[in-house]
């Protein structure tokens, strides 16, 4: 199914109501969310924002994994996810309710509870309500491996501390969603003040410091594969950009005035960072379900 933006569109997005509130639940957490990367599936074009623009401040503040949200907002954001806008995400309530839209914008919808009048207001709408054992999107089908998810917890920040003496200064790659990063510097009179902004679960993957010899390392990229660049402006803002060979000619005037670089490959499974954690919630227990 493809969003219409109109009556089949609001026929899913009732249907969705209607199961939730049958089942009792009045918020939804949100759990591996994502925006559009360098690669994007959809039959639609993303769109500015990612879909988010009207539920989120800017930051994206509030867009997080373990983020709750009203039953009203889940919703829009199952209406972005059909409308392919960008944004992705599944949505749940421990043990009782979830919502997954899949990339071939079926929509899985699972309870603990039976939902007879929702199936039925399902079918009234012109959808057909097929039940099924397990959503393809259960995230206990791609749950990473306990072994590698180390906790950013105190350990971790006196190790990295201890990194940050031995080479002067690292940076932190902060994965607040899939497809999207900040960036920071580190030096070792800011770690602790890094570690008090970061996203709730994020994702860390240490790297060494950024060069200053930017044209040396323009000059080493490959001649094709996708490519992240680092770059820190004459400001100290740092930004992170995903290219290929294509766009080698465009990147001498994005990058006239950087002051310092880091060039990775775009494929994950070629780096190896200097170390990597999962943020845990503030009780210390790791419930992201993502690697580093």
């Amino acid at each position: 199914m493809h969003s219409d933006h109109g009556p089949v569109e609001d026929a899913y997005l009732a249907s969705v109501a209607a199961f939730a509130e049958e089942t009792g639940i009045t918020h939804l957490t949100i759990r591996e969310p994502g925006m559009t990367g360098f690669v994007h599936f959809g039959a639609a074009p993303p769109i500015e924002g990612h879909g988010l623009t009207r539920l989120f401040p800017p930051d994206l503040t509030g867009y997080h994994d373990g983020a709750q949200v009203p039953l009203p907002v889940a919703l829009e954001l199952v209406r972005a996810m059909l409308r392919e806008n960008g944004a992705w995400c599944r949505l749940e309530a421990e043990d009782q309710f979830f919502v997954h839209v899949g990339y071939d914008q079926y929509v899985y919808v699972g309870s603990a509870r039976p939902c007879p009048n929702a199936v039925m207001l399902t079918h009234r709408r012109g959808l057909f309500a097929e039940p099924i054992d397990q959503s393809p999107y259960d995230p206990h089908l791609d749950e990473a491996d306990p072994i590698q998810r180390r906790p950013a917890d105190d350990a971790f920040w006196t190790e990295l501390d201890a990194l940050v003496r031995e080479q002067g200064a690292v940076v932190l790659e902060e994965g607040y969603l899939s497809n999207a990063a900040r960036w920071h510097r580190i030096t070792l009179d800011e770690v602790a003040q890094t570690r008090s902004r970061l996203a709730p679960r994020a994702r860390l993957l240490i790297w060494p410091d950024l060069s200053t010899d930017v044209d040396a390392a323009l000059a080493g990229l490959p001649p094709e594969g996708l490519v992240d660049i680092i770059w820190q402006n004459p400001q100290g803002h740092i930004t992170g950009l995903t290219v290929d060979e294509t766009d080698y000619p465009g990147l001498l005037p994005t990058l006239a005035e950087a002051r310092a670089i880091l060039v990775l490959s775009g494929y994950q499974d070629e780096n190896t960072p200097l170390m990597a954690a999962v943020l845990p919630d503030p009780d210390g227990v790791l419930r992201a379900r993502w690697t580093p």
